[in-house]
C-alpha cells in the first residue's frame, strides 16, 4: 500500500473524529460522513469528500462544504497534533454525491432488468 493511501486513511479518520468529538459549529452535523481522501503523490495536498442524507439539496451541499473549506485551517492543526509527519497536507473539502448516484443508477438497473423479464414473459407466452 502506498503513502499517499495510508496517509488518506490517517486523515480520514481522524477528520470523522474530529467532527463527532470537536466541531461545535451547529452547520457541521453529526451525521456529516467522510466517504474518502485523496492525497497528492507528495503529500501536500488532500481532497476530502464528505457527504450526508441532511443535505439533499445542491445549495446546502454547497454551504456545508464551503463551512468545512473556511475550518480547513482549524481541521489541519488538529490533524498536525495527531502525527508524526513533516508537514500536513493542505486539505479540501468536496461534496461526495457517488452514494446518492449510485442509488439512483441501482433503481434504473432495477427497473430495466424488471421490464426485461416482462417482455421476455410476453414473447414467450
Amino acid at each position: 500500500m502506498s503513502r499517499a493511501i495510508r496517509v488518506g486513511d490517517f486523515i480520514r479518520d481522524e477528520i470523522s473524529n474530529i467532527v463527532k468529538t470537536e466541531v461545535r459549529d451547529p452547520r457541521v452535523t453529526r451525521h456529516l460522513t467522510v466517504n474518502d481522501v485523496v492525497v497528492s503523490k507528495d503529500l501536500s495536498h488532500a481532497d476530502i469528500y464528505v457527504s450526508s442524507f441532511e443535505y439533499d439539496s445542491e445549495v446546502n451541499q454547497e454551504g456545508i462544504v464551503d463551512v468545512l473549506n473556511k475550518a480547513s485551517g482549524f481541521f489541519r492543526t488538529k490533524l498536525s497534533k495527531r502525527h508524526t509527519m513533516r508537514n500536513t497536507p493542505k486539505l479540501k473539502f468536496h461534496y461526495d454525491t457517488l452514494t446518492k448516484d449510485g442509488l439512483r443508477l441501482e433503481k434504473i438497473i432495477f427497473e430495466a432488468r424488471s421490464k426485461d423479464q416482462e417482455n421476455n414473459t410476453d414473447d414467450n407466452g
